[in-house]
């Protein structure tokens, strides 16, 4: 109970007037009367009957004025709102008091009860034996009900104090169930309070006589799952190994997050077991079951198989169950739970189901990378997991990185809205010494590696080499250069004795070694120049950053010092067969069987030395590695986002790449890394590579995007959005293949420019989007169907996609005899390109008839290594082409299945007509990559001579030496890509004709006004109207020859479609009336046309319905049978209206 508010006493705080003290007051009179009615007046202080008062005499002061109202403070606001819920909730209590009787206990189980009230007090709890039946009359007992039971039977109290009172104590007396009822309709609630005992008392007048409750279920609880843990049966030697990866002891955090978060982000190191272990996790967590799959994708298609085949060996399954899905095979079954695949097999299976209903759990591998598909999933699947969380179907994404560059992902609100959790996992690394050089080679890194790896070899411990150039080019010129400096031993293997075995002995030889070394080593001042220090102050950092290394070494080994010196001349170019060498070249390239050499254990007595391009970065870990030579570059593929013309030019590594190299030292004992440059280069690098997305051409990946819907890409959530510059350059090609529809036309800038962002894609875009290679050469496909041209161009296009079809044979040769080998293979493969391309027409064709030779004659040959060897092919190369053609004749018949196309390996040569077609076909695809050669009459410069111009580039470009049209010097061809070396060259070239380029690429032409002479024709077979017009190519304004095309939309096209449909040509009915005319259809076309009615009005008509060609004029004639009737009529007498009228519309022959 709360303080009883007190009346506002308005008399009580009355205040006299004020006036002057006066001093002690007079005592006032007093009268007295007497029984015979006589008065006694005066003053009289003897008295003891009559005593004057002594309570001053107060002049009442005037009411007090009322104040005006104040505003409802905050405080006064709430209170009064909470007075307002109260009432409201007071006027709810007997529908809820009628609610509560619907559920109370009948009265014969309420006599069940006993009253617990007296427990203790000396009564006996059952005064009589008698059974429940017996008891008091039904009708007498009182049963009180549940309002009210737990209050206090107190006095009555007034009416002014029991209003006040009910204000304050509503909120303690209010009844829970109604609260919980008015939170949620439908919910079952339950009683909070115990069911009162029956009582014998009468009930309140006016009181409902309410049943007593039944007992109520109790309060509905959030469902707990239930801990789902899958066995695994792995072998004790597994599970030891997999208790030594780092990522095992975070496993519990890594699960809670999964379970409490949509989206995760996972950073660890190389080696912590990240990829193998995290989805065991979630197999076991019962992830996959219920059908559903635990899907993991990996940018590289050797890293989706080799990851598949190690999981299902360490947890004991099938690969039925553990299996893959790459580009062009896979072993995915119904029983599948755990599924590796690249990030573009994932991208399709979007296309067919957007919400994955059949994944469970996502998992985006080696997102440091920053792929251009790796990006697309990340921004395709964050919206992907709002939307199964809106159906009740969660799934779970889980986003995995060896690098902490998680910024773009976690610090990008249009990417997640709520930034994800991040859990780091420390690596299983061992401690790597990092050295740099004083001194930056700019020049001659590679002759740097040299000396550096002669050092290594020749002073330190045991351990192997990995060595990081930027070609394929100087990894094998380093090769050769190794291998002739340290031979392998001609002599018997050396027997290993026990002394080589002693690590003292050991270190003895070596520091003898190194002091023979430094006496050899002569004074001599450094030549100091400018060009290979950093532009930045160094400062004080190259001082510490020495200190820590010497501390680490130290700290490493604390007699031995490994700072070999930065260069100096050194003796290695001579052969040294006591210390034999290992030399392995790594690349991409480089056949399998080769690659498979570096992670053998090297022959007894050497010493292992792998050279390697940025490939044995991430993707592959070679044992026994304990050096690591860095050169610091890295060759780089960069695009022109509007050209086109890729080059590759040799730039600085970024930091992240840099220690990534170095890692590659300590994943199996302590190690060194020895880098090229100095630190304060280092410092200079950037800290991340740029994302691939924006360094490429990205028209492909629009495309994609528009085949799911997403009109506007560039509001698309990317984690590194492309440039604008990109995105228009991707749209302006899609247009003009075909694949979007061209921008709607705007009055504003700002207007036009969004139109040109978010154009919608067409039926064949929908259709190209279905390969899995690029727009240009899907529209090829698309075009190919007619004359059985589809088998050639699917090989064509596969040969092209595929990249460096034949070996590289201009490399440097170690030795005579070398050079004579590969003399003799160039020829070899200098004549089979010759008769590959053939003669005619088929050289026309050009490299992509080679290409299409080369291919067909492998097949032919059942494909071998011996004939790829033999004719120069990569065997690789011709693998991948294979399978590439069974894919997209797989993807052709799911398109067009009354193709019924199939691999034929005895696939015969094309006719000469197949050829053109193809000529054709490759032109319409390609069609932005047209060059003309430079006529005589414009020769300027000499560097002009034999050149060729194209429409985007200032700078000539030419025909590679390579190619079979070298000599031939075509006026027109179009080429596959430019790619900039000494000069700008072009590859993949084929002739086409002058006349093909209006008619197969209008949308790069500019037509002028249709030509009198010849006069526009009408084409039966396509209904409509044809002229002859001339032409310029865009940008460069070559002029085209004047073809016949469809007559541009306009007046004079319906002039010339009126006279047409007048003579009869459009529907041979109204042929039989031509001679009844009453004017000439000529007439259309005059000047003076207008001043006749009846062409005024048949003009008028076919505008209104816009009815210019054939097909139009039918759908009008749907639409309204009478359509043109009388306008016809005007042309013809009036005699024969009545048969035109019986016989209109003229639609039944044509």
């Amino acid at each position: 109970m709360g303080k009883l508010r007190r009346r506002y006493n308005i008399k009580g705080r009355q205040q006299a007037g004020p006036g002057p003290s006066k001093g002690s007051p007079e005592p006032p009179p007093v009268q007295l009367e007497l029984e015979d009615k006589d008065t006694l007046k005066g003053v009289d202080a003897s008295n003891a009957l009559v005593l004057p008062g002594k309570k001053k005499k107060k002049t009442k002061a005037p009411p007090l004025s009322k104040k005006e109202k104040k505003p409802l403070t905050k405080k006064e606001r709430k209170v009064l709102q909470k007075i307002l819920e109260q009432k409201e909730k007071k006027s709810q209590r007997a529908e809820m008091l009628q609610k509560l009787s619907e559920v109370q206990a009948s009265e014969a189980e309420m006599r069940l009860f006993y009253t617990t009230s007296k427990l203790g007090t000396g009564d006996r709890m059952y005064h009589t034996k008698q059974k429940p039946d017996e008891g008091v009359a039904p009708g007498q007992e009182k049963i009180s009900s549940l309002s009210g039971a737990h209050r206090k039977r107190r006095h009555q109290p007034s009416a002014e104090e029991e209003e006040e009172e009910e204000s304050e104590e509503s909120e303690l007396d209010e009844d829970p169930a109604a609260e919980l009822a008015e939170a949620g309709a439908g919910t079952t609630v339950a009683p909070l309070l115990p069911t009162p005992a029956p009582s014998c008392q009468p009930a309140p007048a006016g009181m409902p006589v309410l049943p007593p409750p039944a007992a109520a279920p109790p309060l509905p609880r959030a469902l707990a799952k239930p801990a789902v843990f899958i066995p695994v049966n792995r072998s004790p030697e597994m599970q030891e190994e997999r208790l030594k990866l780092p990522i095992l002891s975070e496993e519990q955090v890594i699960m809670e997050a999964v379970a409490e978060h949509p989206i995760v982000i996972v950073c660890g190191e190389t080696g912590s077991g990240k990829t193998t272990q995290v989805p065991q996790f979630l197999y076991e967590a019962g992830y996959s079951s219920e059908d559903s799959i635990i899907g993991v994708t990996e940018p590289r298609r050797v890293a989706a198989v080799a990851m598949s085949q190690r999981v299902a060996k360490e947890m004991n399954l099938s690969q039925r169950v553990v299996s893959y899905q790459i580009r062009y095979e896979g072993n995915v079954t119904e029983e599948t739970r755990i599924k590796f695949m690249t990030d573009g097999v994932l991208l399709k299976e979007i296309q067919k189901d957007f919400l994955l209903l059949r994944y469970k759990v996502v998992i985006i591998d080696e997102a440091h990378e920053r792929s251009v598909y790796t990006d697309i999933l990340i921004g395709l699947l964050s919206r992907i997991v709002t939307l199964r969380a809106k159906r009740n179907l969660p799934l779970k994404l889980l986003i995995m990185s060896a690098t902490l560059r998680v910024e773009d992902f976690t610090q990008n609100p249009r990417l997640f809205a709520k930034p994800p959790p991040v859990i780091k996992v420390e690596s299983r690394q061992f401690p790597v010494t990092v050295h740099f050089n004083k001194r930056t080679p700019l020049e001659d890194y590679s002759g740097e590696c040299f000396r550096k790896i002669c050092k290594i070899h020749r002073m330190l411990p045991a351990g192997g080499i990995l060595v990081f150039l930027t070609g394929q080019a100087e990894v094998h010129a380093l090769c050769r250069r190794l291998r002739k400096a340290f031979p392998p031993s001609r002599a018997r293997p050396q027997e290993k004795d026990d002394d080589q075995k002693d690590s003292a002995q050991e270190m003895r030889k070596f520091k003898k070694s190194r002091a023979r070394a430094k006496k050899a080593r002569t004074e001599v001042l450094p030549q100091i120049n400018l060009d290979h220090y950093s532009v930045l102050p160094a400062g004080e950092g190259d001082e510490d950053r020495e200190a820590e290394v010497d501390e680490e070494e130290g700290a490493l080994d604390s007699d031995l010092d490994l700072d070999l010196g930065d260069g100096g001349q050194d003796g290695g170019e001579q052969p040294d067969t006591s210390l034999p060498l290992h030399v392995l070249p790594l690349y991409s390239l480089l056949a399998p069987e080769k690659q498979a050499q570096v992670f053998k254990p090297p022959p007894e007595g050497t010493r292992l030395c792998v050279v390697a391009t940025n490939v044995a970065e991430t993707s592959l870990t070679i044992p026994g590695i304990k050096y690591v030579v860095d050169c610091g570059k890295v060759k780089k593929r960069y695009y022109d986002r509007v050209t086109g013309v890729s080059s590759f030019c040799v730039t600085w590594v970024s930091q992240a790449s840099a220690d990534q190299r170095a890692g590659r030292a300590g994943r199996t004992e302590p190690g060194h890394c020895y880098r090229l440059y100095s630190s304060a280069v280092f410092g200079d690098f950037e800290q991340f590579p740029p994302p691939e997305i924006t360094r490429r051409p990205v028209e492909d990946l629009i495309l994609q995007m528009k085949a799911l819907n997403i009109e506007k890409v560039i509001n698309f959530p990317f984690p590194t959005p492309p440039s604008v510059e990109a995105l228009l350059a991707a749209e302006e090609l899609l247009i003009a293949l075909g694949a979007l529809q061209p921008p709607q036309k705007a009055e504003r800038v700002k207007q036009l420019q969004k139109n040109r962002l978010s154009c919608p894609i067409t039926a064949l875009g929908r259709t190209m989007a279905t390969f899995p290679v690029a727009p240009r050469y899907a529209k090829m496909l698309a075009l190919s169907r007619q004359h059985g041209c589809l088998p050639y161009a699917i090989t064509i296009v596969a040969s092209m996609t595929v990249r460096e079809l034949f070996e590289e044979l201009d490399r440097p040769a170690a030795s005579d005899e070398e050079l004579a080998r590969l003399k003799s293979k160039r020829a070899r493969v200098a004549q089979m390109k010759r008769t590959w391309a053939g003669q005619g027409a088929s050289l026309k064709l050009g490299d992509l008839m080679v290409l299409l030779g080369a291919v067909g004659a492998c097949e032919y040959a059942g494909c071998t290594p011996q004939f790829c060897e033999a004719n120069g092919l990569r065997y690789k190369a011709m693998m991948e082409i294979r399978r590439l053609r069974g894919q997209l004749t797989s993807a052709v018949n799911a398109v067009c299945p009354e193709a019924e196309l199939f691999v034929d390996p005895k696939m015969r040569p094309p006719t000469e007509s197949q050829v053109t077609y193809l000529r054709q076909i490759v032109m319409a695809g390609l069609g932005d990559h047209l060059a003309r050669r430079v006529q005589s009459e414009e020769l300027l410069e000499d560097k002009w001579r034999n050149a060729y111009k194209t429409p985007l580039l200032d700078d000539p470009v030419f025909i590679h030496p390579s190619s079979v049209l070298f000599k031939e010097l075509p006026e027109f061809v179009v080429y596959q890509e430019i790619m900039e070396t000494t000069k700008m060259y072009m590859k993949g070239i084929s002739s086409v004709e002058v006349q093909w380029i209006p008619a197969l690429l209008p949308s790069y032409c500019q037509f002028d006004k249709p030509l009198e002479e010849p006069a526009p024709t009408y084409c039966p077979e396509r209904g409509r109207v044809l002229c002859h017009r001339a032409s310029v190519f865009y940008r460069v304004g070559w002029p085209l020859p004047a073809i016949e095309v469809d007559f541009p939309e306009g007046i004079d096209c319906y002039k010339h479609f009126a006279q047409f449909l007048l003579q009869g040509q459009v529907f041979r009915k109204l042929a039989s009336y031509q001679s009844c005319l009453l004017s000439s259809p000529s007439t259309m076309l005059k000047t003076w046309a207008r001043l006749q009615p009846r062409t005024e009005s048949l003009l008028r008509a076919l505008v209104a319905e816009k009815a210019d060609c054939r097909e139009a004029l039918l759908a009008a004639w749907k639409k309204n049978p009478k359509y043109l009737l009388a306008e016809y009529c005007e042309w013809l007498p009036q005699a024969m209206h009545p048969d035109i009228k019986k016989a209109w519309p003229p639609t039944t022959d044509h």
